[in-house]
């Protein structure tokens, strides 16, 4: 069997699972999230080992950035599944007196969910959750780039579901290109900008939704009413997690002159503080995901710019937390997103200044806001467009369940967490239910009269 033959009949029995109402059911739904969790409890030694054979993650790091969230998404699931499948009653207007109008939420049927390889487990089960939660049958497509961990998803989701209803598609650029050649409900994809396109084309050809959840140049803003000590604690922790491989990581830093010396001063010190001193020989921190990607971001490291950082181990893939300062906007590590432990610095004196340099570029994915003016920090939220972010603080808001996780314009399109993950892969199905105890009679057609008393109701 070719591989599109396979795939074509992985979609059909998904399809039929589907439409004959086995994912209809509330107690179904519910036993499915259950069983994710049992297998996040059960498999927490071997998620750790893949994990740290992928990206050499800290133990500390997984529970955090992966299983954490993952549970915390699930617990959130798990308690409001009745209430998010529950018909939603709405209004309705004085021309339809006496019907009533309601919203089921109805499955999209068979989605497909692309993850990437920076948070390989996270990121493929929490589009899932959602997509599991609204009654889809799921395809996984997860980073050949994390292989130990999609082995790991591999194996277990074929130990404990049926792959009528859900299954993992392993491979490289071969097979994604075949698995998009199927027709799905809906494709949800994590990742660079360039793959969304070809996503995005390739649903075209069907007229699939797509979920794009990009990235782009994240800025992170100190002004100088700041708490410097507290702003460089969480600079350095967002940018640096996960060595920098992080889509919602600050970018740059956009920094006020008068307290730029004594931010760098204070970044500096958080960095020896929550990193291993040996971390160049791989003790708690994780490593870059491939040669190519370190090769590309060693390429910025020039020594006339380090003020911090700055060495790396090419064998072990680690490049050390690394400041860089006296950067401009036309330097190349501002022309395209780092992904990586690098941080470029700039500096301002107009606040309103460096909002506008922001609002001419794409939209980010992220952007954080360090400063203590209640109306200055509605200014830059409001003012700038950006898919979601901190006052004071960085990252924290991509674990929040019931806050929204989506980019907007270059960044992506679409949203989920929690609730608005349930909505993404549900159909909004509008219903209006008729009384047959009486008609008003306006609606119809029956000279002057009528025109006027049906001019009365529409005005």
């Amino acid at each position: 069997m070719t591989l599109q033959e396979n795939y074509q009949q992985i979609v059909d029995d998904q399809r039929k699972y589907v439409e004959q109402g086995n994912t209809v059911d509330y107690t179904f739904r519910k036993q499915q999230l259950e069983k994710m969790k049992k297998i996040l409890k059960d498999n927490e030694k071997e998620i750790h080992d893949v994990l740290k054979k992928d990206l050499n993650k800290p133990d500390h790091e997984v529970i955090l950035t992966e299983i954490g969230i993952i549970q915390n998404e699930l617990e959130v699931a798990i308690k409001n599944l009745r209430y998010w499948m529950q018909p939603e009653k709405v209004a309705s207007p004085l021309t339809h007196k006496g019907s009533k109008s309601y919203i089921i939420k109805e499955p999209l049927g068979v989605v497909l969910v692309m993850a990437p390889w920076n948070y390989p487990l996270q990121l493929s089960l929490v589009p899932i959750i959602g997509a599991i939660a609204a009654g889809n049958a799921v395809v996984l497509k997860p980073s050949e780039h994390a292989p130990h961990t999609s082995d790991f998803l591999a194996r277990v989701v074929e130990e404990n579901f049926d792959s009528s209803y859900f299954t993992v598609v392993q491979g490289a650029v071969e097979e994604t290109t075949e698995l998009l050649k199927q027709r799905f409900d809906h494709i949800f994809y994590t990742g660079g900008s360039a793959v969304g396109k070809i996503v995005m084309r390739a649903a075209s050809e069907h007229l699939t939704p797509v979920t794009l959840e990009l990235g782009g140049k994240s800025p992170a803003i100190v002004d100088e009413d700041a708490n410097i000590q507290m702003a460089a604690k969480r600079i350095v922790w967002g940018k640096y997690t996960n060595a920098g491989q992080t889509c919602v990581a600050p970018d740059y830093l956009l920094v006020q002159e008068s307290v730029k010396f004594k931010l760098l001063k204070a970044m500096k010190k958080q960095i020896k503080s929550l990193f291993s001193k040996n971390l160049l020989q791989g003790e708690n921190y994780a490593r870059i995901i491939n040669y190519e990607h370190f090769k590309r971001l060693t390429a910025f490291l020039n020594e006339d710019h380090i003020v911090h950082g700055g060495e790396y181990n090419e064998e072990e893939l680690i490049i050390e937390p690394t400041i860089l300062d006296k950067i401009d906007w036309e330097d190349p590590i501002m022309q395209e997103e780092i992904f990586g432990p690098i941080l470029p610095v700039l500096h301002f004196e107009n606040i309103e200044d460096a909002l506008s340099l922001i609002k001419s570029r794409e939209k980010p994915l992220a952007l954080y806001y360090f400063g203590e003016n209640p109306r200055m920090q509605s200014q830059v939220m409001e003012y700038v467009s950006f898919g979601g972010g901190s006052i004071n603080d960085t990252f924290f808001h991509l674990a929040n369940p019931y806050l929204p996780f989506g980019g907007v314009g270059q960044s992506g399109m679409g949203s989920y967490h929690g609730k608005a993950g349930f909505d993404t892969f549900s159909h909004q199905k509008s219903i209006l239910k008729q009384t047959t105890k009486f008609d008003i009679p306006f609606r119809y057609s029956g000279g002057t009269v009528t025109s006027n008393i049906l001019k009365k109701f529409l005005s």
